[in-house]
């Protein structure tokens, strides 16, 4: 796969150009689909690649709602039929803004899903937004959707929404985990050079930023490449510095391999709490014993009490049905991609023409559902465009049922959604 960095879309990002650098073609002008009887719905995900894991509950997703979208929708009368188009990424930007395009100019879709990372999000909006196609995103956070893409929150998007939790609800997250042991309050910062992570390491508004005003001393490590296979610049920074504490933003195999070399480095902080690599259980078992004790965001659990609108499920019916039908445990995303679907069908449902673009954005503007993921309302979000999702903290543990189990540790900003267990030092 070509290195992120070296991708067209994401040196641009890097560089500050905003939503006007493409990779792909954009298609003018905008286009009207009035008197269809079929609504064509974009899916863009990674199910290949590095961040192949954040599509890897997709194919379930979907079988899961299949009944629904062959029922299609009655709508003012008319009845629709459904067509959902998926594309995979590949997990690289640039492959994500060039099957957007196909999506808009061969498809002519007239709505488009995406999410699993800013490198979907991103550039898939971007698209969106310049030809005025209506777009819904998810799993990424809101503040990269935004400012990472020259957002202005006096003016906001016409095209394209979001709904996610931000980088302070991670802060304010990982927080309320330390806090609950004795450090020394000195914490490493590492990110990946890729869209995560470049979204996160702005000085004035990045999680540095955001961890000092908490009341922490940072340690930047900076931005690293992803993909790497030697982390010892880092490390010995992170060990000389006496840090206690170590986050940031990994790809799964970025994380196994450094703190594989950390151990053997003799590098153990008192807490290690890694946002999107500790996400997934597959990339804690790879650690073996050194992934005992480590910690990460939880935005979607069994334990989630909200139930769907879609199908009445609730978060242990759809986790369970997961691992019952594949033999795989339940991931995070998975919530997020049912409840993605959950918001764009209550949309078309709720548009005047599910046809037509602008009614579509009527009743995107319009939107306020509680979801298996919890409240989606875009006139309550944190800045135009932006929905915010609930999140707490979690921690991983030898298993019951699989040999590594994330439980909840802190809950302190989503009292809705239980603790199962105190945080602990590794």
């Amino acid at each position: 796969m070509t290195r992120i960095l070296n991708s067209t879309w994401t040196r641009r990002r890097v560089l500050g150009t905003g939503a006007a650098a493409l990779a792909a073609p954009v298609i003018l002008p905008r286009r009207g689909f009035a008197g269809e009887n079929e609504i064509r719905i974009g899916w863009i995900s990674p199910t290949s690649g590095p961040v192949a894991a954040f599509g890897s509950a997709d194919d379930y997703i979907m079988q899961g709602v299949q009944s629904i979208i062959d029922k299609g929708l009655d709508i003012n009368g008319t009845h629709y039929s459904i067509k959902i188009i998926r594309r995979d990424t590949q997990s690289n930007p640039n492959r994500a803004a060039e099957v957007a395009s196909q999506l808009i100019l061969k498809d002519n879709v007239h709505l488009m899903l995406s999410s699993s990372t800013a490198d979907t999000v991103l550039p898939v909006a971007d698209q969106c937004e310049t030809n005025e196609v209506p777009s819904i995103s998810t799993d990424t956070p809101w503040d990269a959707f935004f400012f990472a893409r020259g957002g202005d929150p006096a003016v906001g998007f016409n095209w394209t929404y979001h709904f996610f939790w931000g980088a302070a609800q991670i802060v304010d997250s990982y927080s309320s985990l330390w806090s609950q042991i004795e450090t020394n309050k000195k914490v490493g910062l590492l990110l990946s050079n890729d869209s995560d992570g470049v979204a996160q390491s702005n000085p004035e508004t990045g999680m540095a930023a955001m961890l000092r005003k908490a009341g922490y001393e940072v340690v930047d490590g900076g931005l690293f490449e992803p993909l790497s296979d030697d982390y010892s610049a880092q490390i010995s920074k992170m060990k000389d510095a006496g840090v206690d504490i170590l986050t940031g933003v990994f790809l799964p195999p970025d994380w196994t391999t450094f703190w594989l070399q950390a151990a053997q480095q003799g590098f153990k902080p008192k807490a290690a709490t890694i946002a999107k690599a500790l996400l997934f259980s597959d990339a804690v078992a790879a650690l073996g014993d050194h992934g005992v004790g480590l910690s990460s965001e939880v935005w979607w659990s069994p334990d989630h009490p909200f139930p769907s609108t879609l199908t009445g499920q609730s978060s242990a019916d759809i986790a369970g049905g997961f691992e019952k039908a594949t033999g795989k445990q339940w991931i995070q995303p998975m919530g997020y991609k049912h409840a993605l679907l959950e918001v764009a069908f209550d949309v078309l449902k709720r548009s005047a023409d599910p046809t037509d673009p602008g009614a579509i954005m009527d009743a995107v503007k319009a939107t306020n559902i509680t979801t298996l993921v919890g409240p989606v309302n875009w006139k309550t979000g944190p800045v135009p465009n932006a929905s915010q999702t609930p999140v707490v903290g979690g921690q991983w543990v030898k298993g019951e049922k699989w040999p590594f189990e994330i439980k909840v540790a802190e809950n302190k900003y989503a009292p809705d959604i239980k603790v199962q267990k105190p945080f602990a030092a590794l």
